[in-house]
């Protein structure tokens, strides 16, 4: 841990935490500080000028990034019938109806993403209090409730991120891995930065996007001037 936290300070040494980068040079930035002995995840931060506490300052949605996010997501399906066989053909992990619910409450947590059929709903209601709190319910606005499962399927496994703001004004997701090119991160942040910007609620005033910084799971964060990536 004592190597670990000397190679962080040196990271951080060497960046300005005040001045505003381009998106370009940001990823350039933290690319070259994303030293450690594992592909890191490259993740973009957003504060935003909304109180989500007020139903009508609430920021959700989904976005496929253009260059996937590098993580192999396992995804569960609850359908029956056709609905299911769809399901499997798209490369669903796990897919199931009242068995897989049975399965979830006895602990089976090995999934990243759940979708269901619209008529699965009632199933799945009764796991509000499992996968709720884990971000892992189904939900019509970010298309993980829908009658269409192979492509949520097909979305999940091929870049598609939800995205939810949190208490603080504050949203995150990955965009990428420092394995990825420069203009793929790029073209992924630019994708992440334009879908927030178009869920701007009703109920924002005054700033919506306040601040954007970029950082790997291990570096030090850059921050991104605002202007710069469109928003």
């Amino acid at each position: 841990m004592a190597k670990a936290g000397k190679r962080i300070r040196a990271a951080r040494e060497g960046v300005d935490r005040n001045a505003l980068h381009s998106i370009e040079d940001a990823v350039k930035a933290v690319k070259a500080n994303a030293s450690a002995k594992f592909d890191e995840t490259i993740e973009v931060s957003m504060n935003l000028g909304v109180d989500p506490r007020h139903a009508d300052q609430m920021v959700r949605g989904v976005v496929s990034l253009p260059n996937g996010t590098g993580r192999t997501v396992r995804v569960a399906v609850f359908a029956k019938d056709a609905k299911a066989d769809e399901a499997r053909e798209a490369g669903a992990d796990i897919v199931g109806a009242e068995d897989l619910m049975e399965k979830i409450q006895g602990g089976f947590m090995d999934f990243d993403r759940v979708i269901a059929t619209p008529d699965m709903m009632p199933v799945v209601g009764r796991l509000g209090k499992v996968l709720g709190p884990r971000g892992l319910m189904p939900n019509p606005k970010v298309g993980t409730v829908t009658p269409n499962v192979a492509q949520a399927v097909k979305d999940s496994k091929g870049g598609a991120v939800e995205f939810r703001v949190e208490k603080a004004g504050i949203i995150h997701a990955g965009v990428g891995k420092a394995s990825f090119a420069e203009d793929a991160i790029a073209a992924n942040i630019r994708a992440f930065v334009d879908a927030v910007a178009k869920a701007k609620p009703s109920g924002a005033k005054g700033t919506y996007i306040k601040k954007i910084a970029l950082s790997s799971t291990m570096g030090p964060g850059i921050k991104i001037d605002v202007a710069s990536a469109g928003a």
